[in-house]
Order: structure tokens, then sequence, then C-alpha cells
């Protein structure tokens, strides 16, 4: 999908909301979180987990939330739609609003179909505050995390907010892991 870009006294839209969802992901860091990636009964639509627990996907879950965009309930109606097209990792017949948006796979997937997919590459420059990156850890493990406008201590990388084990964070990891997702999405 292609992302309309509309001019502003000098700046664009898209890039006034890529800054905006930055910062709503560096508040997050101020927040005390506890890594709990349990299974949670939640509340449909802008259903979260409790305020106190979280994963890599909460991050991006709760940022987008802070600018009125739902992931959870724009996950759940699109694989009610299209469930044929979302990974089949889990063994699920059928879409789990409580579940289903906290999952990297489908988040990509959601990203992919929805937002606008950009160029993996090794350039810091080409990671943008807003965009969304995903990584391979190993094997099967999959997380994710908001670009910053914060720069590494060296000034050559930006910084990502994720939750890799230590709760809700700020750090230099862009190029800790395998890139295998880079992705801007605005809510269309």
């Amino acid at each position: 999908m292609l992302l309309l870009s509309i001019t502003l006294f000098g700046q664009s839209e898209e890039f006034h909301f890529a800054e905006k969802l930055a910062e709503e992901a560096l508040l997050l860091t101020e927040q005390e979180v506890v890594y709990d990636p349990g299974y949670y009964k939640i509340d449909y639509p802008n259903g979260d987990v409790p305020a106190d627990r979280g994963v890599c996907t909460d991050v991006v879950i709760r940022a987008y939330r802070a600018m009125g965009i739902d992931l959870q309930q724009k996950v759940h109606e699109d694989m009610l739609e299209h469930f044929e097209c979302y990974p089949k990792i889990w063994g699920l017949r059928q879409p789990d609003s409580n579940i289903d948006h906290r999952r990297v796979p489908n988040l990509m997937r959601y990203f992919e179909r929805h937002g606008m997919e950009k160029a993996i590459t090794e350039q810091a420059g080409d990671y943008l505050p807003g965009d969304i990156v995903c990584w391979n850890l190993g094997g099967a493990i999959t997380h994710m995390g908001i670009i910053s406008d914060k720069r590494s201590l060296d000034g050559s990388r930006p910084l990502v907010v994720h939750n890799i084990g230590n709760g809700q964070v700020l750090a230099d990891c862009l190029f800790d892991y395998r890139i295998i997702g880079h992705y801007i999405y605005q809510g269309n």
C-alpha cells in the first residue's frame, strides 16, 4: 500500500505522525513494566494486559494506542476476514482477540498488508523515528521495537524502544540482531 504524503508548512503529515509515534514510544520507557509473555483474557476492543506487564509487541501496541490506533482491533478484524494470510504457527483455527496482536509474526503480516514495507539495510540513516523494526533473535524467536529520535553515544545509530526482557527501555540495539522486517504504519 502506498502512503500519500501531504506537505504542510514544509513538513509532511507522514513525518509528523512518525515523530509523534516515536515520542509516545519514548514515554513508555518511564513506566515500570515486567516482561511477561503470558496469555491474558483482555477486553475487546482497546484491551490491554495489566499496565505493569508486557512484551515487545506491547510497546508497539501501546505507542499506537496513544496515537488513537487500536492494533488489537485492527489485527483482529483483518484476521477475521483474511485468516488464511496470517502465519499458522500456533495451531489456531480462528482468530483470538486476546493474543493475535501480541505476536510479532502477526503484526509483521498486518504491517505488510496495511502499512509500507521499507528496505532492510545496514545503513543507520535508513531507520527513521517511528519506524517499526523486527528481528530474528535466533531460531524461531522474533522481536520488535520502534525507532526513536535519540542517537547512540557515538551518534551513528538511532536508539530503539523495545522490551526484550528488562521492561520497556531505550537501547542501542538496532544492528545487534538480524533484521527481518522494517515498516512504517500510520493507521490506514
